[in-house]
């Protein structure tokens, strides 16, 4: 599982090791049953506290998308169909977000950029 982590992004790191769980699991890079790395071992890797890992792990555990199994590795939890879609458009709502800010500031028409991004689908799809 590929997690980095910008200290001096302003945003805390327990939410963006959150975000990135998340993303992995609404892409499928990380599938039901699959195990979390340790707090340990990822607390190494990323140079951060376990604390900070912990925290994300719980609160990720509390949204029901990581199972914590006794003496066992943190899993990701199976959920619904409805429940993968709606992670998955809420992953990309957030990744919008700023290209939403971004043809307001330049002032470009609503339907200009829906055609820009349904042209944009369409060859993606080639």
């Amino acid at each position: 599982m590929l997690i980095a982590v910008d200290t001096s992004s302003g945003v805390p790191v327990y939410r963006q090791i959150m975000d990135q769980v998340r993303f992995h699991i609404s892409t499928g890079m990380l599938e039901p049953g699959d195990a979390i790395p340790s707090t340990r071992s990822l607390s190494a890797e990323l140079g951060v506290t376990p604390m900070t890992i912990s925290k994300a792990f719980s609160l990720l555990e509390a949204e029901g998308l990581l199972d914590r199994r006794r003496g066992l590795p943190l899993v990701v939890r199976a959920r619904a169909a409805e429940q993968v879609q709606a992670s998955k458009l809420e992953a990309l709502r957030t990744a919008l977000g700023p290209i939403v800010t971004m043809t307001r500031q330049l002032g470009v028409a609503s339907r200009h950029a829906t055609e820009l991004f349904r042209k944009l689908l369409e060859d993606s799809q080639e």
